[in-house]
């Protein structure tokens, strides 16, 4: 196998001994394949992101006096985020981790081949991806932290 990047469409094995690469038409349908599954890897890291950030809602602020200058008393509030380790979103976060996990190994494979057709497919699809899920992707601003 060559350790050079290569264009080549001949026994070009794909991830698996059966799935090997011999046509132009093989090729073509192998960088398709690639591409949605790097844009579906792009995808899933957003999902995750917004998943979390949904099932976060339980977030309580707890206000408690405390002595402020001039024998004032000020309020200061904490803010406290619970997630329970065994309830549903989170186990949706470990096998949403899981495929994540793999899927970014199989991505880290298929460039391993060297060849420059399936490497294009990753990148292209990685960037595709991340142009149209991450814009989604909201800043959050916490007006509760406070900078000393």
């Amino acid at each position: 196998q060559a350790m050079t990047f290569h264009f080549s469409y001949e026994n070009v094995p794909l991830l698996f001994s059966g799935l090997i690469i011999n046509t132009p038409g093989e090729m073509a349908g192998a960088f398709v394949a690639v591409f949605f599954l790097a844009m579906f890897y792009e995808g899933l890291k957003i999902a995750r992101e917004c998943l979390l950030r949904k099932s976060q809602v339980s977030i309580r602020y707890n206000s408690m006096p405390v002595p402020g200058p001039n024998g004032t008393i000020l309020m200061e509030t904490h803010k406290t985020v619970g997630q329970q380790m065994l309830s549903f979103p989170h186990l949706l976060q470990t096998v949403l981790h899981v495929i994540q996990v793999v899927v970014s190994y199989f991505l880290m494979l298929i460039f391993m081949t060297y060849n420059g057709y399936l490497c294009i497919a990753v990148a292209a699809g990685a960037g595709t991806g991340y142009f149209f899920f991450s814009w989604k992707k909201a800043v959050v601003v916490d007006i509760t932290e406070h900078c000393h």
